[in-house]
C-alpha cells in the first residue's frame, strides 16, 4: 500500500497536495468540495492588510504612507466592506467545523504595523495554521534593499508574538540574494516556507491604451522557478518547504518533491480543470511510486536536491551555453 502522507507545519497531511489561498477557497460549498476530490488542506482566500486597517483604522496608528496607500485598492482587485473581517473569522469557524483536513488562514501583508493583533483572532477562530503571503513590490527608490527585508522579519516577529500556532510565509523570489533570504528567514522560528507568491502584474492594450491586467493564472511551465530554488535550498533551511506556482498535472508535483519540497500547493489549475484534478493528481502519482517501487514519500523527496545530484551546478547554471553557443544570430 503506497503511503503518501507528509509533514508540513507541524500537521501531518494525508498527502502532499494543499489547495491554495484563492477565490476557490472562499467558501465553504468549494471547500467540501477540494476536501472530496482529495486535498490535504487549504488555504483559506486571504484577508487583506488593508481590510484589517480599514475597519480598526479608528484604533490603529498607521502612518501617512501607509493610509495613502488605501486610495489604490482597486491594485488588489477587491472591495473594502464593513464587517469583513467578522466574515473572515466566521469562514474559519465554519471550515473547522465542516473539513477533517486542516484549515490554514492567510493575511496578504506589506507592513509590520498594529494589523497583527488580528492574527490572535485567527488563532482563536480555530485555524490550523498561519500562511503570511508578503510581497513588497521594490520600486520606491527611496528604499533599499536592506530595507525592504528587514520589513519581513519585522512583520514575522510580530505575529509570532501574538500566535502559538505554527506560521508560515509565502515569499517573493525578488531579492538581491535569494539563497540568503530563504535561509535567514527560515530561522525566524516559522514553521514553513512557501516558493513562491504570484504577484498581479500589469499589461498593456494597445488599442484602448490602456493598463490591464495580464495572465491571472499560473502556466505549466511556471513550476521550474520553485523547481530551482527548492533544489538549492532544501537542504540549507531549518523549516520545510512549500512549491507553488505553476504545478499543474503529477509531473511538476513529483518533480517538486525530488528537488526536496514537502509539499506543493495549487491553485491555477483547480481553476483550469476543476477540483477533482486533485484526485488524478494523486492517482498518477501513486501509479509513478509503484512503478519506481517507492512506498512512502520521503524515500524520493530531496533525492534530486542539488547537494545530492552528481553535478550540482545544473541547479546553478543562468546561461544557455550548450543550446545557443555555437549559433550564429
Amino acid at each position: 500500500m503506497t503511503d503518501l502522507t507528509v509533514r508540513y507545519l507541524g500537521l501531518t497531511l494525508k498527502n502532499p497536495i494543499i489547495a491554495a489561498s484563492s477565490g476557490y477557497t472562499g467558501d465553504i460549498k468549494h471547500l467540501k468540495e477540494l476536501e472530496d476530490n482529495g486535498a490535504a488542506a487549504v488555504v483559506l482566500k486571504s484577508v487583506f492588510e488593508e481590510e484589517i486597517i480599514n475597519e480598526f483604522s479608528e484604533h490603529l496608528n498607521a502612518d501617512d504612507e501607509f493610509q495613502s496607500n488605501l486610495e489604490f485598492l482597486d491594485y488588489y482587485d477587491y472591495e473594502l466592506k464593513e464587517g469583513a473581517l467578522e466574515e473572515y473569522v466566521n469562514l474559519i469557524k465554519d471550515a473547522k467545523k465542516n473539513l477533517l483536513i486542516p484549515v490554514i488562514a492567510s493575511i496578504n501583508c506589506i507592513s509590520a504595523h498594529e494589523w497583527t493583533d488580528f492574527a490572535a483572532k485567527i488563532e482563536n477562530a480555530g485555524a490550523d495554521a498561519l500562511e503570511l503571503n508578503i510581497f513588497l513590490l521594490p520600486s520606491d527608490t527611496h528604499k533599499t534593499g536592506v530595507e525592504i527585508e528587514n520589513t519581513y522579519f519585522e512583520i514575522i516577529k510580530k505575529v509570532l508574538n501574538k500566535v502559538k500556532i505554527p506560521v508560515a510565509v509565502k515569499m517573493s523570489p525578488y531579492f538581491s540574494n535569494l539563497s540568503n533570504m530563504i535561509q535567514r528567514l527560515s530561522e525566524t522560528g516559522i514553521s514553513g516556507l512557501v516558493l513562491f507568491n504570484r504577484s498581479y502584474t500589469p499589461d498593456v492594450d494597445i488599442d484602448t491604451m490602456e493598463v490591464v491586467s495580464s495572465s491571472v493564472l499560473s502556466k505549466p511551465d511556471d513550476y521550474t522557478l520553485p523547481l530551482r530554488w527548492t533544489a538549492l535550498m532544501s537542504d540549507s533551511v531549518k523549516c520545510p518547504l512549500s512549491a507553488s506556482t505553476g504545478i499543474h498535472n503529477a509531473d511538476s508535483l513529483i518533480k517538486l518533491l525530488l528537488a526536496g519540497a514537502s509539499v506543493v500547493q495549487i491553485a491555477s489549475v483547480i481553476y483550469v480543470n476543476g477540483a477533482g484534478h486533485i484526485n488524478k493528481m494523486l492517482t498518477d502519482l501513486e501509479d509513478w511510486m509503484n512503478r519506481n517501487n517507492y512506498f512512502n514519500i520521503d524515500r524520493f523527496r530531496g533525492k534530486l536536491s542539488s547537494k545530492k545530484i552528481k553535478n550540482p551546478a545544473e541547479f546553478e547554471r543562468v546561461q544557455f551555453m550548450k543550446y545557443f553557443g555555437n549559433r550564429g544570430v
